[in-house]
């Protein structure tokens, strides 16, 4: 089982890390701590410096500014191979020349002194255990499917028992299905072991689904760190409502804030209010918000009465498309001063019912702390 982020001392600290590749600034002022036993994803879209913090950790590369720090030792200047941490790259980087046991006991066969022949196979035996593939031995990596590549990555890099174990977007050339089975696996995997696990991708649902915290980056810069359900519940501000999860937003200005309610004045014209984000920096009178209503929070009926006693808002509005997903129902909907925004549907409610179908008029609406006020910038 991970470690709690509040019962582990900090295995990796970043103290004002900035990296910089000539004029490009790749990483600034970076302070985070990753905790023995935990699972850290870094998270965010391609250029915002996620893959260069992994790679200062890995020492690939080296900070321009600031200080890598791992068990209480600085790593500025050090190799990677004197690092007590193991890569699995996205491409699985596999020897096509050696089989599969060659390349998990390639790490132990570099170690001085090597371990004995008998040590290496038996410890090759126990590696091939863990990831499911026992008796793959003598398979080339050309005989295997992504799934099992991964899985002969992973034992490669565990067979010498990291502290830290880095994955740079192993999943991603992996179909979903099988992408969501990893996931659980490496879930299940870290939890077992008890190895610090730090992960980079830029899918949000990996992110949420495998990780204890998640530090959401931006133009080289962590926005937020938090467990998923925080990130979700209490972004800091627009920027990562948008990048976690789906969100329906609408601008306006705060008239009023009191007892962690905003009253705002929405350029469509509607005067509403909004709870505030316990992550966010305090907003006032006057300040532009952005306001953020997640599609699940909103209720769909028929008429006006069907709909939650306790909405804060309500209107008609009209469907103006329909996927059907599986477990939810996606509409796209119009409010004459809203515009179009997206509601999601739970199947459990539109079961033994007639759906909503394109150009009915329907009712819409929320309560009042599924609506978040959040800074637009900050």
């Amino acid at each position: 089982m991970a470690l709690s982020a509040t019962s582990a001392a900090p295995l990796i600290e970043f103290r004002g890390v900035g990296k910089r590749f000539g004029d490009v600034v790749a990483a600034e002022d970076l302070d985070l701590e990753v905790r023995a036993g935990e699972f850290l994803t870094f998270l965010g879209p391609s250029g915002c410096g996620k893959t260069t913090s992994l790679r200062m950790i890995a020492g690939f590369e080296q900070p321009s500014a600031g200080e890598v720090r791992i068990a209480g030792a600085t790593m500025n200047g050090v190799p990677a191979y004197r690092r007590p941490v193991n890569m699995v790259f996205q491409h699985y980087a596999l020897f096509p020349h050696l089989d599969v046991a060659g390349n998990i006991s390639y790490g132990l066969r570099q170690q001085k002194p090597r371990p004995s022949r008998r040590e290496i196979a038996s410890q090759v035996a126990a590696a091939l255990e863990m990831v499911r593939l026992a008796g793959y031995e003598k398979r080339r990596s050309f005989e295997l499917s992504g799934g099992q590549q991964q899985r002969v990555a992973l034992a490669r890099a565990l067979v010498n028992r990291p502290k830290v174990l880095l994955l740079d977007e192993p999943l991603a050339a992996l179909d979903k299905k099988l992408r969501r089975e990893m996931q659980i696996e490496l879930q299940n995997l870290q939890r077992s072991l008890g190895i610090t696990f730090v992960l980079v991708t830029h899918d949000q649902e990996e992110a949420l689904s495998m990780s204890d915290r998640v530090a959401i980056m931006r133009d080289g810069r962590i926005v937020q760190t938090g467990t998923p359900s925080e990130l979700y519940d209490e972004p800091t501000n627009r920027y990562v409502a948008d990048f976690v999860g789906r969100s329906n937003f609408f601008d306006g200005v705060v008239r009023e804030v009191g007892a962690g309610i905003a009253r705002i004045a929405l350029d469509a014209g509607i005067v509403t209010s909004a709870r505030l984000s316990r992550s966010a920096l305090p907003i006032g009178p006057g300040e532009r918000i952005s306001m953020s209503v997640r599609p699940e929070q909103m209720a769909l009926a028929r008429t006006a009465p069907e709909l939650p006693r306790d909405s804060i808002f309500q209107a008609e509005a009209e469907i103006l498309n329909r996927i059907f997903l599986g477990e939810h129902t996606e509409y796209l909907i119009e409010e004459h001063r809203l515009g179009a925004f997206l509601v999601h549907a739970p199947r459990q409610t539109e079961l033994g019912e007639r759906t909503f179908e394109v150009g009915d008029l329907i009712h819409v609406g929320w309560r009042q702390q599924a609506a978040i006020a959040l800074p637009i910038d900050r």
